[in-house]
């Protein structure tokens, strides 16, 4: 089986969850006990802590708070910063942002203004600053898009909006770009969200990364675990496991990005022109090529690569209802819906070869081509 959707979830590193099985066996004990066990467990999530936080982030300015995934982070952010006037986002944000977004406006605590998409996917950045004013509390803008592979230039526009209105809380969700893409965080992004199974990591991890002198009000209430700031005892064996995955893949960031890039052209490439178009920019993160088989119906390539021993994503919503059959950032970027109906997302990993690249481009101009007769 070739595995293509790994924007979606990544194949969880064997040798960090073997490092990390200690965790489970032996050192199994709470880390909030006062025993001697707890204690040593809070060294151990100390350093792991700092290991995440390095590579992205100058651990005298920035700290981190584990979270149970990159969505919880996001709404942790939301929930806790957009409380007054408006919040100003994208279209083309992950629906953890947009979701949050609009459940504060339906409740009548703030206004939601969302900025439209360029034809690549990334935000418009000047409708986007003409959204910021004086009653903005709240600017959210993601760093790689999930579907069609845009990279904000988030530290560059967190900057501007901070000149526009330096009180202004501005968050990032990382999730596609944490350990992908070279990337260093400024001082003027003052939230930023990661999630462990994009990256080898395990379901059900990921983090918060925060400016340190923002306070930050809990989320979730309860035994006041990470400094009070986000209760429940922490799942320490996947916090160790995601730290060992980040060392992994930090160590050849670089190198699999370059060659990732290859891939991805390598597989666009290869594509029957006939058959598909390409909506990701060349520009994009190299872990991701969203395509469209125009006029075609993208479930029905992804079922039908999947029975031939491929597996993709699509940017539908894959819904029955006709309210959200079509992919809502692929629209964004001003696709008509014959076009967002046809989208595939190929998406890579370190671990994807060039002999799946090659098999997987002969089955989609396999499959295409077959669906595109039967359609005529």
């Amino acid at each position: 089986m070739i595995y293509l959707d790994n924007a979606a979830t990544t194949k969880p590193s064997v040798s960090a969850f073997e490092r990390a099985t200690e965790y489970v066996t032996e050192k199994f004990h709470n880390p909030s006990g006062m025993y001697n066990e707890g204690f040593a467990l809070q060294g151990e999530l100390k350093k792991a802590r700092s290991v995440l936080l390095s590579k992205l982030a100058d651990e005298s300015a920035f700290e981190l708070i584990f979270t149970s995934c990159g969505t919880e982070s996001d709404n942790q952010a939301i929930f806790s910063f957009a409380k007054r006037g408006n919040a100003v986002t994208t279209e083309g944000e992950h629906s953890a942002v947009t979701a949050a977004v609009t459940e504060l406006k339906n409740r009548g605590i703030i206004e939601a203004r969302f900025a439209p998409l360029q034809k690549d996917g990334r935000v418009d950045v000047n409708a986007l600053l003409a959204m910021v004013d004086e009653k903005t509390s709240f600017v959210s803008v993601m760093h790689v898009n999930n579907e069609i592979g845009a990279i904000n230039d988030v530290n560059a526009i967190a900057k501007l909006v901070k000149q526009k209105n330096p009180r202004v809380i501005f968050h990032c969700d990382g999730v596609q770009a944490y350990g992908k893409i070279p990337y260093k965080l400024s001082k003027d992004v003052d939230l930023y969200a990661v999630s462990a199974h994009k990256i080898g990591g395990l379901k059900g991890v990921g983090a918060l990364i925060k400016r340190k002198s923002l306070q930050l009000p809990p989320y979730i209430y309860g035994g006041g675990q990470e400094a009070g700031r986000r209760s429940g005892t922490e799942n320490v064996f996947g916090i160790m496991q995601f730290r060992y995955a980040v060392e992994e893949k930090f160590s050849t960031l670089k190198t699999d990005y370059e060659r990732l890039k290859g891939y991805r052209e390598q597989l666009w490439g290869a594509l029957d022109k006939e058959v598909y178009i390409r909506l990701s920019s060349e520009e994009g993160t190299p872990y991701i090529l969203s395509v469209s088989a125009r006029g075609l119906r993208g479930e029905i390539l992804l079922h039908m690569a999947n029975d031939k021993g491929l597996i993709v994503g699509t940017g539908s919503a894959c819904s029955s209802n006709a309210k959200h059959r079509y992919s809502k950032v692929i629209l964004a970027c001003g696709y008509d819906e014959k076009t967002a109906d046809g989208v595939l997302r190929l998406s890579f990993s370190p671990q994807t070869t060039e002999e799946e690249i090659l098999q997987a481009a002969a089955i989609l101009n396999e499959i295409g081509r077959d669906l595109a007769k039967k359609m005529k």
